[in-house]
């Protein structure tokens, strides 16, 4: 049962009021630890983690490694890397922090610098910041004394480059006789899955913004206006409520469109009688929402849409049941799965039932069974395109050590 609009009002008000503005630096330091203690156990081998350049044309706005901002919470320091040194006989040298070295002139374009100080220490939580034209001979002494390296990035296909740490490895490795490289790949997917009770909170301020956007959506959702228009509703009230960018491009998409899993030009007009399928998501301090809802255009289901979208219903709540601590995605998906083929829809559910979610919209996923703290979304839907009908529910859900949470519940469906 949809609660009263006031209901959904007041409770999404005092929930982002309460969530918290920031991880606490604590967090990052314990995050941190958590690398070294995996490394030590490896022999210990050194770690990196590098936040990436940002694109010279300034034509968006850059953002690091997911996992470097995971460990450090610096967002504003391209080409930063952290050095992991397990085994240093130095013991605030076993965590490096190193950036880029001032450039005045271009800063005067592009923001100043603070310099490296015990303020900017205190700030980060790094005793050790050093500058990157430091960081090859730092890297020579701590491979020398470990002579093992682990990849803490994910590794990527042949078609691609390869990870930014293996590319330093391997240059590394081929220097110092003895030097061997692990796979250590797994260990940053498996702590970012399940987040902590900042991150949570995070993600509820996140999933909270989002249905103030959603509700702006369904009063701009009516015939005449265009599918940019909810968009746009959607997304200016995402920003008014305090979100700092939308998670991803917004998916607005009626009548045939609904059937486009990926549909963006959102330049339609809505039309009586069709339905409206809006997946969008807000972004509070680098933690994503992502929901879908399906509206009716003219505020009726037909009752062949009826018959579709609880068809979808039924099986997006069965799928939210099987979100238990110890299931597999798959035992998820098969829920969802076993309702739309029943009714006779199966072949049109085209996609698997969702996927984790946190610092990126398709977040860093273990591929382990469900444990309490992860939080994924689950998705299903039907796409007929010959009747231009397509339907998909989605929400966002917490595991815990017994029933799931759905953060994203104030959002009526």
């Amino acid at each position: 049962m949809t609660p009263p609009a006031s209901t959904v009002r007041r409770r999404r008000t005092a929930s982002a009021s309460a969530a918290p503005s920031c991880i606490p630096p604590a967090e990052f330091a314990q995050r941190r630890e958590s690398v070294l203690r995996a490394l030590t156990r490896e022999g210990g081998a050194l770690g990196l983690v590098v936040a990436g350049d940002a694109d010279p044309s300034l034509t968006a706005a850059w953002r690091p490694n997911p996992n470097f901002e995971y460990l450090t919470g610096i967002t504003d320091e391209s080409g930063a890397m952290l050095l992991f040194c397990p085994s240093h006989p130095v013991a605030a040298r076993r965590v490096q922090l190193f950036l880029k070295p001032l450039n005045p002139e271009l800063e005067r374009w592009d923001g100043f610098r603070p310099a490296v100080d015990a303020a900017l220490k205190k700030r980060y939580g790094v005793a050790t910041i050093l500058r990157t034209d430091a960081f090859a001979r730092a890297l020579l002494e701590s491979a020398k004394r470990s002579k093992r390296l682990a990849c803490l990035h994910p590794f990527a296909a042949h078609t691609a480059p390869v990870s930014p740490d293996l590319a330093i490895f391997k240059e590394s490795a081929a220097r110092i006789p003895n030097a061997s490289i692990v796979d250590l790949s797994s260990l940053l997917p498996a702590m970012r899955s399940v987040k902590s009770k900042a991150e949570v909170a995070m993600m509820q301020r996140a999933a909270d913004i989002t249905a103030v956007g959603f509700e702006a959506a369904r009063a701009a959702a009516t015939p005449g206006r265009t599918e940019f228009d909810v968009q746009e509703a959607a997304e200016h009230a995402y920003k008014t409520a305090g979100a700092s960018s939308t998670a991803y491009r917004t998916i607005a998409g009626t009548g045939f469109n609904a059937t486009v899993l990926h549909y963006h030009a959102n330049t339609a007009p809505l039309k009586d009688g069709d339905l409206l399928v809006l997946d969008s998501g807000a972004s509070f301090g680098g933690y994503a929402a992502d929901v879908t809802r399906t509206f009716a255009v003219s505020g009726k289901f037909t009752a062949r849409q009826k018959l579709v979208y609880d068809t979808v219903l039924k099986s997006q709540l069965a799928a939210i049941r099987a979100c238990r601590a110890g299931a597999q995605m798959s035992a998820v998906d098969a829920a969802a799965r076993k309702i739309i083929t029943a009714a006779g829809f199966g072949d049109h559910f085209i996609h698997g039932i969702g996927h984790h979610l946190g610092l990126e919209v398709h977040d860093a996923d273990p591929q382990t069974a469900l444990e309490p703290g992860m939080i994924v979304t689950v998705e299903p839907g039907i796409y007929i395109p010959e009747e231009s009908l397509g339907v998909r529910i989605e929400d966002d859900v917490l595991i815990t050590k017994g029933t799931p949470k759905v953060l994203t519940n104030a959002i009526p469906k």
